[in-house]
């Protein structure tokens, strides 16, 4: 993996401390320095070795910066970044986890109180301390007060985007090693749920030892928090990555176990004693002729439990198929392994033929510097287009409630862009249909913030929520009724408006808003950000069930954002969404028909 994000983080760092020790302007360039040094398609660590001055050809890396960044790649720290954290010792991560605390609240109370941690602020917040400190008040404490729950509960799990990279990286280094036959992730990082615990890696191996010494040395890996006989645990990226090697006979059957849910299980175990059958992590076994088979004890730990759950004939175990195929099941995609109906739609037949990541034909909601992306509207279109992609739609922010710092366009600047997509897609070789959208701003009534007759002249009109999140379910409700219900919205943009351990956003009656949006013929987005993924499984299924139509955008601001799509795909699969469901699955002629409905 290249360090690019890991730079990032740190100038994201830079930039939250210097604002809040009341430093003003730099925040600002540290934070757009971070987000190109993020989305350069080179390794910063490469260009490191090259100087400050390669460095400083990343766009908003000025020389300041490139002789910080050079500092980092070859110390592994910044001078002046230490001294940052001496000046203000405080966990900002967890600290601006909290909505409504930014860095500047951060400085203001450290300065006032001296609070450092989540624990500090709790406390100062339910002695009643923080609304004595000047610019605060009783509200804004009230506030902090109610989101500390969220915050903590969002440090406690990683979000899947972050973590699969990272899963991805171990997958790719395990796969290489001598006496490795087969490596899966399993766990909730295998059900693509939004956030994780721990990174679980299963092995098929006859070899343990040498694995395990291979795996505590991977490169990638910070430190090793134990290793035994066919275990090991370390920390990569700060989350925890833990390995099983299992016996290759077993290897299926340990997958289905470790891969749960828990309630899954549950229910496919229920199935297998029905049949006089035990199913566990080391294989299917008939157990009609042995006495108080389903007393054995199962436990990970110790040769001899383990050889106590082996009893009776093994009947499946090599591969997971033919562990649900044993039990007469149709096997059952991770995704929907949430004891939902799934078990007896795999007994009868009926199991959704899920969308998968190449059945994408185009992106409908991307960004560029007319707004706030990084990159021009050729660069957009041209990375789209060497993805293969059919079409692909430019929809930049509106101005409107949410937007600040003025990101968003008015009527004139949507206009002037019109002819800026047109050429952009005359200089495209590759054969791709360019659409001109536009992201509109929904306000607290579900009014759009854009004129109907602006609206009116674009191929397509995405309507997402961008302020006002904390409204109660009947108002949130009321509000994406409306904007779906709007004769020009063409898709919902993440309704909810959540960011992924950071904030909850609206809470609405989800199966309201699905009918309305299939009465009305308005898409619902799954955003693909890893940060939203947004609609999240329960909203994409409710949809389906409504016979809604869904997109999988992936709110694109730079060209590497169009991988993102994997994560949106596996959002909208927890949904059980087929094929047929995406609306940018289908051919352009379809989505035209679609757009003109």
């Amino acid at each position: 993996m290249s360090r690019n994000d890991e730079v990032a983080d740190r100038l994201d760092e830079f930039a939250d401390l210097l604002e809040a020790t009341g430093v003003e302007y730099k925040p600002t360039a540290y934070r757009r320095a971070a987000e190109n040094v993020r989305d350069h398609p080179a390794a910063v660590e490469a260009l490191a070795e090259e100087g400050e001055d390669a460095v400083g050809e990343i766009d908003r890396v000025g020389d300041a910066i490139a002789a910080k960044i050079v500092e980092y790649v070859e110390t592994g720290s910044i001078e002046e970044l230490e001294e940052l954290r001496e000046t203000l010792p405080v966990d900002m991560a967890a600290l601006t986890a909290v909505e409504g605390v930014g860095p500047k609240t951060v400085g203001s109370l450290y300065e006032a109180l001296g609070i450092t941690t989540l624990d500090e602020l709790e406390a100062a917040a339910e002695a009643g301390e923080i609304q004595e400190v000047s610019g605060f008040g009783a509200t804004t404490e009230q506030n902090i007060l109610d989101n500390i729950p969220f915050a903590r509960e969002s440090r406690e799990r990683t979000r899947l985007g972050d973590a699969r990279p990272v899963a991805d990286a171990a997958l790719s280094y395990l796969t290489a090693l001598d006496g490795v036959e087969v490596v899966e992730v399993c766990g909730s990082i295998r059900r693509w749920k939004a956030t994780i615990g721990d990174i679980d890696l299963l092995v098929a191996s006859d070899a343990r030892d040498p694995i395990v010494e291979a795996f505590t040395a991977w490169p990638d890996a910070d430190d090793t928090i134990e290793a035994g006989t066919g275990k090991a645990s370390v920390r990569a990226d700060g989350t925890r990555v833990d390995l099983r090697i299992v016996d290759p006979d077993e290897f299926g059957a340990a997958l289905q176990y470790f891969t749960g849910s828990r309630a899954h299980n549950v229910a496919v175990r229920n199935r297998a004693i029905e049949r006089g059958l035990k199913l566990n992590e080391y294989g299917l076994f008939d157990v009609r002729d042995v006495d108080d088979a389903d007393e054995s004890i199962e436990t990970d730990d110790g040769s001899a439990e383990a050889t106590a759950t082996r009893v009776g004939e093994r009947v499946a175990g090599g591969t997971e198929d033919g562990v649900y195929e044993a039990l007469d099941l149709e096997s059952v995609p991770p995704e929907l392994r949430e004891d939902t109906g799934e078990v007896a739609a795999a007994a009868e037949g009926r199991l959704p033929d899920l969308v998968a990541p190449g059945d994408i034909r185009g992106d409908l909601h991307t960004h560029t510097d007319w707004s706030d992306g990084g990159f021009a509207i050729e660069e957009m279109v041209a990375a789209a287009a060497e993805r293969g992609y059919d079409y692909h739609v430019v929809t930049d922010h509106a101005t409107g409630p949410g937007m600040v710092g003025g990101v968003g366009l008015d009527e004139a600047a949507i206009a002037e862009q019109a002819d800026a997509v047109a050429a952009a897609a005359g200089e495209v070789e590759d054969a791709i249909e360019v659409l001109h959208g536009i992201e509109a701003n929904i306000d607290a009534d579900g009014d759009l913030a854009t004129s109907d007759e602006t609206l009116a002249d674009l191929d397509l009109v995405v309507a997402s929520p961008h302020s006002g999140l904390g409204q109660d379910t009947e108002s949130a409700t009321e509000r994406l009724v409306s904007a779906v219900d709007h004769p020009h919205v063409d898709v919902l943009g993440h309704p909810t408006g959540r960011l992924i351990n950071e904030r909850p956003g609206l809470d609405p009656d989800v199966e309201a808003v699905a009918e309305a949006a299939a009465s009305a013929g308005t898409a619902i987005e799954v955003n693909a950000n890893p940060a939203r993924l947004d609609a999240d499984g329960g909203f994409v299924r409710a949809a389906v069930e409504a016979g809604a139509t869904i997109a999988v955008n992936t709110d694109a601001h730079a060209p590497r954002e169009f991988d993102n799509v994997r994560y949106g795909v596996h959002t909208a699969r927890r949904g059980w969404a087929e094929t047929a469901d995406v609306l940018n699955a289908r051919s352009l002629d379809d989505l035209l028909a679609f757009l003109d409905g």
